[in-house]
């Protein structure tokens, strides 16, 4: 180990040569450490990590997996996997050598995130991030197997009901908007009427709504990061970039917002000019007047979707006009209101057989 005393400032440093991934001979020294073991320690953990040895602890494993995927996802993506990360799986496990965490150590683990009675789908969410990153250690960073998986999953990838207003609700729920409050009215029709996700709404400009042909074309998603940096990016999957027909009634009221109260504007100026913490609020208030159930703003997409599976189109046709990825993602996430439509089914055939 090559760590030396600082006699002037009595702090340890370490100083040494490696080879780095190119093959090239480098060194490298680090200093302020208030103790021999400190500077040893930091040493030893650096050379670990860059000859990819499973003995590296698991922070160090964290440290290669962000810098690899940060090039690799979308800004907010990374953020929101850094967040889960440093408060929910690198408390556990930070200190211990990779090689030693076990499918025992990951099952204490999850039943610590089961008493915290987080949603069912955000565990799913943590876990699969740890198994994420042990996937990584076992590509990467010759890791013999991954302990999250032998531990077995936990959690559950969908919620067991969505919420939804029906239209009924929802034409309850405007009257309850503030008249004046004319950008939380129009925002909460687009996001109704069209199923379009929330980032898609807020980065939508007036080059992206076809008035004539009473198209919306959407081809970005806005969301915010911790440090309130506005990032406009693509939308979350390639079949997201698509275009939503809009019914004559929606186009005249975008239209009619426009007009009367946005006035002269450059074409790529952001429309709907709120935000989601904004909505949450609103709607929340809205709820309590109007004595509905409360639901997300995001959980107006799925009374979209429920609208459609009650007036009869098919899977297909909801996966389009919301932009999933593949059908499966609409039939598992509403299989259960498509099964509500055995009864009709049924009284049909009866209707035949007459």
């Amino acid at each position: 180990m090559s760590v030396y005393k600082n006699e002037k400032t009595g702090n340890w440093y370490a100083i040494f040569r490696y080879t780095d991934w190119q093959g090239k001979r480098k060194q490298k020294k680090k200093e302020g450490f208030k103790t021999k073991k400190e500077a040893q320690n930091y040493e030893r953990e650096f050379l670990l990590k860059e000859t990819s040895t499973p003995e590296m602890t698991f922070n160090s494993l964290v440290e290669l997996y962000m810098e690899d995927i940060k090039t690799r996802v979308r800004k907010n993506t990374f953020e929101n996997k850094e967040n889960i990360i440093n408060t929910k799986v690198l408390p556990y496990f930070k200190d211990k050598p990779i090689n030693t965490i076990t499918a025992s150590d990951v099952r204490r683990w999850q039943n610590n995130l089961i008493k915290e009675n987080y949603k069912n789908t955000y565990i799913k969410t943590i876990h699969n991030q740890l198994s994420a990153i042990f996937n990584y250690a076992m590509r990467y960073h010759n890791l013999s197997g991954n302990p999250a998986r032998e531990a077995g999953s936990v959690g559950k990838k969908k919620a067991d009901r969505v919420s939804f207003w029906t239209v009924e609700e929802f034409k309850q729920a405007i009257q309850y908007i503030d008249k004046h409050d004319y950008i939380t009215k129009i925002s909460l029709e687009v996001l109704f009427w069209t199923g379009m996700r929330q980032g898609e709404l807020y980065a939508l400009t007036l080059k992206d709504i076809d008035f004539n042909n009473r198209i919306i074309s959407i081809s970005k998603s806005l969301s915010v990061l911790s440090n309130g940096e506005i990032l406009i990016s693509k939308p979350k999957t390639e079949t997201s970039e698509r275009t939503v027909e809009i019914p004559k009634f929606l186009n005249d009221n975008i239209k009619e917002f426009i007009d009367r109260h946005i006035g002269s504007f450059k074409q790529n100026e952001r429309i709907f000019n709120t935000t989601k913490s904004n909505l949450s609020r609103k709607i929340n208030r809205i709820s309590e007047k109007a004595n509905l159930k409360k639901i997300r703003v995001h959980d107006l997409r799925h009374s979209h979707a429920s609208m459609l599976i009650d007036l009869g189109f098919p899977p297909i046709m909801v996966k389009e006009r919301l932009g999933h990825q593949n059908i499966e993602t609409t039939l598992e996430t509403y299989s259960h209101l498509y099964k509500s439509k055995n009864k009709e089914l049924m009284d049909k055939l009866e209707f035949l057989n007459e």
